[in-house]
């Protein structure tokens, strides 16, 4: 396939309208014009043959100049035979063989006025027969134009249009450089922010003021720029704070090997030691679990989510029989067990663990997690009794790697808004009469029943 610019691609529309254009002429215009031309002549003979029968034809109509022009354009010739072969024809008959052919059709015609062409030489004579009466006998009074008049007319005609149509082809380059320069320059400027992207150069804006497809192009690309500058600055800030939360135990467990290796305990013994390099060491995999784990709710966006239909109690009395331990201070109250829901069983505890695991750190010795629906969405919330969170805080708890007072890598509540995005949902964190409440909602898929609905 022969690929073209948008250049190339212009001038071809241009050239195939002009092209269809003229043939739509070159076929159409010779069919009609020579039909009109044709009905012209006729026309034209009937009315000298009119004139020439009715000599007061001139005082009742008056000759227009249009019609003096186009009677001047080709002369009518007369004649008359009679009905009676016995008498000679009058006038300036035509060759013997055109006569004998007119004649027959004179004797056949049973209308008053006939129209009629015949083919002599390589030209055409067009005739009209129209019945009279000379001297009280029956004659035929018989017109005729030879085709040089149509011909003629066809030939001007046909170079009038020639010209005219080159003129408009001509014009017509006008609007199609115009247009090719008022397409291309936007396209070019787009072009080359395109390039600055592809070398992940996205500082300069584009603004476009004018057109307003173009203006709405150029809105649109901004917002990929900006997009793609928020994504960039995200992942530089990602590879920051994760360098600085795994620099940390990693240089523990250095100083702690490296003391061990030159017979220096840190601690009382060696077995006190090795738990410090153990801790760290669990403290790194646990930050790593969390950022690869991160990253792969982001390629999740792309794939199509694999829900499966739960009871709430499922998931969340696990949840609590895993944490109750972790401070035996703090009671777990679970409502609205009973709830059906319609989501990934693995996010939905990725989920709740880490709602809880906050919530236990601040908690004084309640957390409530709760579950109900409605015909349009299910609500789950986690909250505790602990005090409340400051209000500078608040918008920002969601926002990787940031840290509350006491948080420990800041990824955790990342993944909640994460995993809540990928079902459709918003959380939303909030101070309480109580403590302080996370909220999840998200699209309800099944149809609740009365059994189901917890309030």
């Amino acid at each position: 396939m022969i690929k073209v610019n948008l250049t190339q691609r212009i001038w071809l529309a241009f050239i195939s309208i002009i092209v269809l254009v003229g043939l739509s002429i070159i076929i159409i215009y010779p069919i009609s014009i020579k039909g009109t031309l044709t009905e012209e002549t006729y026309r034209i003979i009937e009315t000298e043959q009119i004139r020439i029968a009715y000599p007061l034809w001139d005082l009742l109509n008056p000759r227009s100049e249009n019609e003096f022009t186009n009677r001047e354009a080709g002369a009518v010739g007369h004649f008359f035979i009679y009905e009676s072969p016995r008498r000679p024809p009058e006038g300036t008959p035509p060759p013997r063989e055109v006569l004998q052919e007119m004649a027959q059709n004179a004797y056949k015609q049973e209308v008053h006025r006939g129209r009629y062409e015949i083919q002599y030489g390589d030209a055409t004579v067009f005739y009209v027969i129209g019945k009279a009466t000379i001297n009280e006998y029956p004659a035929f009074h018989i017109s005729y134009m030879w085709d040089t008049y149509r011909d003629q007319m066809v030939n001007r005609l046909w170079e009038r249009l020639l010209y005219i149509l080159l003129l408009t082809s001509g014009l017509s380059l006008l609007p199609a450089m115009w247009l090719k320069h008022y397409l291309r320059q936007p396209l070019i400027i787009l072009g080359n922010h395109l390039e600055q992207i592809a070398n992940r150069d996205w500082k300069e804006p584009l603004k476009w003021k004018g057109d307003e497809d173009f203006q709405r192009l150029s809105d649109q690309f901004e917002r990929m720029r900006e997009n793609l500058n928020l994504y960039d600055r995200a992942q530089k800030t990602f590879i920051q704070h994760a360098s600085h939360e795994l620099k940390t135990p990693i240089m523990v467990i250095k100083s702690y090997a490296q003391s061990v290796k030159d017979g220096i305990l840190p601690k009382e013994n060696m077995e006190q030691t090795m738990d410090v390099i153990i801790e760290e060491a669990n403290r790194m995999e646990r930050r790593v679990i969390d950022m690869l784990y991160y990253t792969k709710l982001d390629s999740l966006k792309e794939e199509s989510p694999k829900h499966e239909e739960i009871l709430f109690g499922q998931v969340a009395f696990n949840i609590e029989e895993r944490f109750r331990v972790q401070r035996e201070d703090v009671k777990i109250i679970i409502d609205g067990a009973n709830t059906r829901l319609l989501c990934d069983r693995e996010q939905l505890e990725v989920l709740l663990e880490n709602l809880v695991e906050n919530a236990l750190r601040y908690a004084r010795d309640r957390i409530w997690i709760s579950a109900k629906s409605n015909d349009t969405e299910v609500v789950i919330t986690v909250e505790n009794n602990g005090d409340p969170i400051p209000s500078k805080d608040l918008p920002q708890l969601f926002n990787p790697f940031y840290k509350g007072n006491k948080g420990k890598f800041g990824l955790g509540l990342a993944i909640v808004k994460r995993i809540t995005e990928l079902h459709g949902g918003t959380p939303k964190v909030e101070n309480s009469d109580l403590g302080v409440k996370f909220t999840i909602s998200f699209a309800n898929h099944l149809k609740p029943s009365t059994n189901d609905r917890n309030k």
